[in-house]
């Protein structure tokens, strides 16, 4: 089995309690309170720099040219997607500049960008991309899920069309390729901590709809 596999299969019932979570249950009929999107744009444009920040480490890491070139590329589409959401969503939903560099990372967006950006500097290659996936794969999946399912027409219909499109896609089969590539060479130990960081990141995607749903804050 692959590490993919297995990982997806030991992670299922989490990926179904994302799936069935409030937000994106009320995100796919539309009726997600517009202040809970409004958060959770703004901390995901807050997640994508440090996204980017620890691809472009894997990057560094890793152990050929193409993966070089793939995560180089991934860490600029992560970039290149947060300004996406200032010149589109943010736009249409009446967020500007000002708001969102006065906006600071919430405690489930600062423990899960911190996660990565410390498992990419810290861990071993395969591991950083252990860690990576979740945001890759669980965003499809979820996406592709609200898709199938979302009412239309929906105040959020330009977000949902985006993660269910081909080419995000494709973008992950790679990620997941590599990933699995990776876990062939790798020790049955280093295996073990690649399971460890992938179920914590998923835990953590969770965390971050759920706040975003929650619009949470710093409690002090």
């Amino acid at each position: 089995m692959s590490f993919s596999s297995d990982a997806w299969n030991r992670n299922a019932a989490l990926y179904e309690k994302t799936r069935d979570m409030p937000f994106n249950q009320q995100l796919a009929s539309g009726q997600l309170d517009e202040d809970a999107f409004k958060h959770y744009m703004i901390q995901d444009a807050h997640y994508l720099v440090a996204f980017g920040r620890a691809l472009a480490i894997a990057a560094a890491k890793a152990d050929d040219a193409d993966g070089v070139v793939q995560f180089a590329e991934a860490a600029k589409g992560a970039v290149v997607a947060e300004r996406t959401l200032h010149a589109g969503f943010m736009q249409q939903f009446g967020i500007d500049a000002a708001t969102f560099e006065a906006t600071p990372l919430t405690p489930a967006s600062h423990h899960y960008t911190s996660f990565l950006v410390a498992t990419a500097w810290s861990a071993p290659y395969p591991v950083a991309l252990a860690a990576l996936l979740p945001c890759f794969w669980i965003y499809a999946e979820i996406g592709r899920d609200i898709h199938a399912r979302a009412t239309r027409p929906n105040p959020y219909g330009a977000w949902i069309d985006t993660y269910a499109g081909d080419e995000f896609h494709a973008l992950v089969r790679a990620v997941i390729a590599s990933v699995d590539r990776a876990a062939e060479t790798a020790s049955a130990q280093t295996v073990e901590a690649m399971h460890q960081a992938y179920t914590h990141a998923a835990q953590l995607e969770w965390m971050f709809w759920d706040s975003a749903h929650r619009q949470a804050g710093w409690p002090v």
